[in-house]
């Protein structure tokens, strides 16, 4: 069990965390050691960590703190504690990409986002949960214990970047590394009461994660993906961007960043705020099922932009019809169709059935092109609508929480709904490359978080940061998901009514 003071440091931002450990005010030993008695009394119940690293993440605060004694100096994120998702490779740490068939995987080179992490000296605590390859919004595979929301450990935190959000919302680490190639970033930040930030394509770089064309399952997703940061403040997300962005010749989507100042923008919306900006709010983009809580605390939140913060919103219907069935066809296109049945051969049903079930379609090229033109066609009535607006403001998902062990509910709202169906709002921002940001919108009556989803313009990223940042300073979130004494919950009080 943590002791009081362990629990402090566990509460702070990764702000004020690094700015303490530059400043020699708190040691990164000290940071870690909370961090890791933190884990140690939740991991039982939550399976945030398939593989965890205690031992090696207390020798990098070691180093860190030995550094600093000598009057050395330290990076942005200096002794910030840190989970890596298991499908982002790291050098000499297993990553499974829960899945069976990378089991005992190894690889021998970092990620770039992991490579600048480490070079930022934050400290990695180790790898944390996915769903089989990513090709899941929940935190289930068949290699690992599944991992549970901490606002109630029943349910699901949502996916595929689960662990990464179960681990920041309980306390272990102010800041996670996700993936999102179709919400599995900001799907969990919404189910688990967290800000989450993909932002525009190109600006974090990808590799080999994506790249790699000898790992099958591993080299997915490549025109869809985006890595981001999840973390518990707005200034938090604007600090790991500042680490994580910026071109790299391994990844031929990269772009420059020097357009964005990542930190000054939060400053500048918490600050100065907002006043003006134009904002399409959709409650449904017009053809989605919505729970009536999430309608309830997302339309309160839209009221806040235009009440409190000065902004002209409008509701507005973008244009598109569901692109859901054309996502599921570009996933695939993006898939080692070939390497990824023979694993499948080889494997059998020791990998997820719904993970199987694609794969053993036969997918014909007509349904390839024809999802490219869905997809050309949700970026030309994306950017006519933007032409007008400065953001669109949805929900980031249908549904609150559910029960762990399913895909998603079967209805919502009263309607039959495919199991995918719950993540609709977030696909739109993967197929046109826009910045997209989640971040706590309020809580349910059961008192569940519900998370908003901000879109910005095409590279557009500092508007959204400015905007989350004045949201996040009109309408405080109180993130306690743990209970007195650091066990769990099951609907811990805290944040927006």
């Amino acid at each position: 069990m943590t002791t009081p003071a362990a629990d402090a440091l566990c509460a702070l931002p990764a702000t004020e965390l690094s700015a303490l450990v530059r400043g020699r005010e708190v040691s990164p030993v000290e940071v870690v050691d909370a961090v890791l008695a933190r884990m140690e009394a939740t991991e039982p119940r939550l399976h945030a960590f398939c593989t965890p690293v205690p031992e090696r993440a207390r020798a990098s605060a070691r180093a860190l703190a030995d550094r600093l004694a000598r009057g050395g100096t330290a990076g942005p994120l200096a002794g910030v504690p840190l989970g890596v998702k298991d499908l982002l490779p790291t050098r000499g740490l297993r990553t499974t990409s829960g899945s069976v068939a990378y089991r005992d995987f190894v690889p021998d080179e970092d990620d770039i986002v992991v490579e600048r992490v480490r070079a930022a000296d934050a400290v990695v605590l180790g790898k944390t949960n996915t769903s089989e390859f990513g090709y899941s919004a929940t935190g289930h595979n068949p290699l690992f214990e599944t991992t549970r929301n901490p606002w109630d450990t029943r349910l699901t935190p949502g996916g595929s970047s689960a662990g990464s959000a179960a681990a920041v919302a309980a306390g272990a680490g102010p800041l996670a590394l996700g993936s999102d190639g179709g919400g599995s970033v900001r799907v969990p930040a919404a189910l688990c009461g967290l800000v989450g930030f993909k932002a525009s394509m190109g600006r974090v770089p990808v590799y080999p994660g994506c790249r790699d064309e000898r790992l099958p399952g591993v080299s997915g997703w490549e025109s869809l993906e985006h890595i981001g940061p999840l973390a518990r403040t707005v200034a938090d997300i604007g600090l790991a961007l500042s680490v994580l962005a910026g071109p790299d010749p391994r990844d031929r989507h990269s772009i420059p960043c020097g357009d964005v100042d990542w930190r000054g923008a939060v400053r500048r919306g918490a600050g100065e705020g907002i006043a003006g900006l134009r904002i399409a709010y959709s409650p449904d983009l017009g053809y989605l099922a919505v729970d009536p809580e999430v309608r309830r605390v997302v339309d309160a939140a839209a009221s806040v932009f235009a009440d409190a913060l000065g902004c002209e919103v409008e509701r507005v219907e973008p244009g598109w019809a569901d692109p859901g069935d054309a996502f599921a066809a570009l996933i695939m296109a993006d898939t080692d169709l070939r390497g990824m049945r023979a694993l499948v051969a080889e494997h059998g049903e020791a990998m997820s059935p719904h993970l199987r079930a694609m794969l053993a379609r036969a997918w014909t090229a007509e349904e390839f092109t024809d999802a490219e033109m869905v997809r050309k066609g949700v970026v030309n009535r994306m950017a006519r609508l933007m032409a007008r607006y400065d953001l669109l403001l949805t929900p980031t998902s249908c549904v609150p929480a559910f029960p762990v062990g399913i895909e998603g509910p079967a209805t919502i709202a009263g309607r039959p709904v495919p199991p995918t169906a719950w993540t609709g709002f977030c696909a739109p921002a993967n197929l046109t490359g826009q910045p997209a940001l989640s971040l706590p919108a309020g809580r349910t009556g059961a008192g569940l978080p519900v998370g908003l989803q901000l879109v910005g313009r095409h590279l557009a990223d500092a508007t959204v940061l400015r905007a989350a940042a004045a949201f996040e300073q009109a309408s405080p979130w109180t993130h306690v998901p743990l209970a007195a004494g650091g066990t769990l919950g099951t609907g811990a009080s805290g944040g927006r009514e």
